[in-house]
């Protein structure tokens, strides 16, 4: 039967954030800490002891294009390359009356957001932020677009609306980090 292994009370139990000090950084499609390929099915279990003293045994799942993080990583990027494309599209060929400005917002937040994140997770996904940094750029000009045809046919109400609730967001968002990075040194 499989068990799963509890620390012994004498071990301060660990974050899921916080790596071990000893623990290698896995790098986006390294293999060198990769476990040899099993000869039988059987070589595939690997034999621990529990805090009991007794012996326990896991096993890995098998390696299938299902389970790969770096396949889904990739699709998702080249997905996210259609946001991108769209937004440069509608910058061509589509008129700025149909613009939505909420709409803008939220994805130059979303996109700007996971652009970050792309960067500075491990294994970094640059394709990832690539696609997240060209949204950012292409939903600025379509805000520009929106915001300077609403200002030339008269609608300077709907235009500092908008305005005043970007600059609330914006002022909610640096609280909620400045409260964070407090937090994280306090």
């Amino acid at each position: 039967t499989l068990r799963l292994l509890r620390p012994s009370p004498a071990t301060k139990p660990r974050s899921a954030f916080v790596p071990k000090s000893n623990a290698s950084t896995r790098r986006f499609g390294d293999k060198a800490d990769a476990p040899p390929a099993a000869a039988s099915p059987s070589a595939a279990i690997k034999e621990g002891t529990s805090s009991a003293g007794k012996t326990t045994a896991t096993t890995d799942a098998p390696k299938t294009w299902w389970n790969s993080p770096e396949l889904w990583g990739r699709l998702g990027a080249m997905a996210g390359w259609g946001m991108s494309g769209a937004a440069i599209y509608d910058a061509m060929e589509s008129s700025p009356e149909l613009i939505s400005l909420n709409m803008t917002g939220v994805l130059l937040v979303y996109s700007s957001l996971f652009a970050r994140w792309a960067f500075v997770v491990k294994p970094q996904n640059l394709l990832l932020a690539g696609c997240h940094v060209t949204n950012v750029a292409a939903q600025a000009n379509q805000l520009r677009r929106a915001v300077e045809y609403k200002k030339e046919n008269g609608k300077d109400e709907e235009v500092n609306d908008i305005l005043m609730k970007a600059g609330a967001t914006a002022a909610a968002g640096a609280a909620f980090v400045l409260v964070g990075v407090a937090g994280a040194r306090g």
